[in-house]
């Protein structure tokens, strides 16, 4: 790891005994946390901040080999320190080793992570997505907790994270250069799931046993727990996206029978669904529990389990940012946001 500059150590040392956590102190000063977590011990051990002693082995990369190979990896945020490793001579070796490239990003504030994966948008769905957020932006905290927000999920067994990381600084983690755009999104999730939220609600998660087409979500899904949940509640508005299930003709035709009004919604934007912030939490909470589910009816019961779980107030935070989520997309001019 770089050094940290002395006057970053005394201000960490002061965030400590300020009583911040380490993981706040190092995000604050932008190093890891283990440097917190030693500087804050070699405290303790001698009384002062100043670096350990260090054996004054020179660098094996010149100032321009630093420069060439941050350049590289900004330029191709797909390179992989072992290229980049290959086509450099070392001073004791034919070429630098891979943590040394590692090492000469992370002093730039680059660090290795999976691309977010975004879906394709045209100027048709920019433009969409701009006035849907227009004309909703001004919407209150009243008018958003009277929406059930509503979507499906597949959750797998084994987390899919293939793929070559690439290299982002900190402030840049949604940027174009470092986003992969797909027209679909590849499945793979052994167990499928529906739910609706709201500020004040939730609906029950229900387990889909097969493919969800428009009979089985009109028989399934809207008929057993949507109908009843709007008629207990009138004065609500159920949210559901455009695929193919929900805006089947005869899915239309039972919710305008039935009087139920639903909330436009522009194609392909998942990332205005607070129910998506819903499904990673979940996910997260049956990842974490202590013995993990081992097959497909395991996974349904954890899932299950753990939707009642979630608190309300996790939920109300997430519908009220409805009003910051109408603000990016406006100023991102009907593109992708950090949401």
């Amino acid at each position: 790891m770089p050094r940290v500059p002395s006057h970053l150590r005394e201000r960490a040392l002061g965030m400590l005994q300020g009583g911040m956590r380490t993981a706040d102190v190092a995000r604050a000063i932008n190093c890891n946390v283990r440097n917190v977590r030693r500087l804050r011990q070699r405290y303790r051990e001698t009384g002062q901040t100043a670096d350990r002693p260090r054996s004054g082995r020179p660098r094996v990369t010149t100032p321009a080999e630093d420069r060439y190979i941050q350049t590289s990896h900004q330029q191709d945020r797909y390179r992989m320190a072992t290229t980049t490793a290959r086509v450099i001579p070392g001073t004791h070796n034919p070429s630098i080793s891979a943590q040394t490239v590692r090492n000469r990003l992370r002093e730039a504030g680059l660090k290795a992570c999976r691309p977010v994966v975004r879906q394709v948008l045209t100027r048709r769905h920019r433009q969409q997505r701009r006035l849907w957020a227009q004309t909703h932006r001004r919407w209150t905290r009243q008018d958003w907790q009277k929406v059930l927000f509503t979507d499906e999920s597949c959750f797998c067994l084994t987390r899919g994270d293939g793929g070559i990381p690439i290299y982002h600084q900190r402030i840049e983690p949604y940027a174009k250069a470092c986003t992969l755009e797909r027209d679909r999104f590849e499945g793979g999730g052994s167990v499928m799931v529906w739910g609706g939220v709201s500020q004040h609600h939730r609906t029950e998660l229900v387990v889909i046993a097969r493919n969800l087409n428009a009979v089985r979500y009109r028989e399934d899904i809207l008929l057993p727990h949507v109908v009843p949940f709007l008629q207990a509640h009138p004065d609500m508005t159920l949210q559901h996206d455009n695929t193919t299930s929900h805006t089947a003709r005869s899915v239309r035709d039972f919710l305008e029978d039935r009087n139920v009004s639903v909330l436009p919604w522009p194609e392909k934007s998942p990332d205005l669904n607070p129910i998506e912030h819903v499904w990673d939490l979940l996910d997260r909470r049956v990842r974490a529990r202590a013995i993990p589910p081992r097959n497909v009816q395991e996974l349904a019961g954890a899932l299950v389990e753990e939707w009642g779980n979630i608190s309300q107030q996790e939920l109300a935070n997430l519908v009220q940012s409805m009003r910051r989520g109408c603000t990016a997309v406006l100023n991102a001019a009907g593109g992708h946001t950090k949401y």
